[in-house]
């Protein structure tokens, strides 16, 4: 009995997608938005890593975020502060953030590069609904093994 198919299946259908996202912060750009997707689906931002490029000046470098909190309020909220030759690099292990979600360089030239994933999560009417199919074939299958 082959396993592996049904198993694979499951595995790309299930998962979230993830893609790769990254943005430049400086003194061409102080802000950088990350905008909802219009597919009336869950996203979210992942932030990773926040590092200062090669030639940021040694100086404090203040990343924040601007995003609605619980009261429905816009107020940026430092996540990071960066110097080249003290903490040039910073990585994050579980910030999520759920669009829109603007990221601003509070102070410092740059440039200060930000890079994570942006996950779009599948809705969960239409993966019920898949759970079931995928339930139906292998007791089908099932059903066909019992018969040789």
């Amino acid at each position: 009995m082959d396993t592996s198919l049904p198993f694979s299946r499951l595995l790309s259908e299930e998962w979230p997608v993830a893609e790769l996202w990254g943005c430049q912060l400086g003194t061409g750009a102080r802000s950088c938005v990350v905008k909802e997707g219009d597919d009336f689906l869950e996203h979210l931002v992942l932030l990773r890593t926040i590092c200062l490029g090669a030639d940021a000046r040694d100086e404090l470098h203040v990343v924040a975020v601007d995003s609605k909190n619980a009261s429905g309020e816009h107020r940026p909220v430092p996540i990071a502060a960066l110097r080249s030759s003290v903490l040039p690099m910073i990585s994050l292990k579980a910030l999520e953030l759920v669009p829109p979600v603007t990221f601003v360089l509070q102070c410092g030239a740059g440039p200060v590069y930000l890079s994570g994933q942006r996950v779009t999560l599948e809705d969960d009417a239409s993966s019920e609904a898949e759970e079931e199919e995928l339930l139906e074939e292998d007791v089908g299958d099932e059903d066909d093994d019992g018969e040789s």
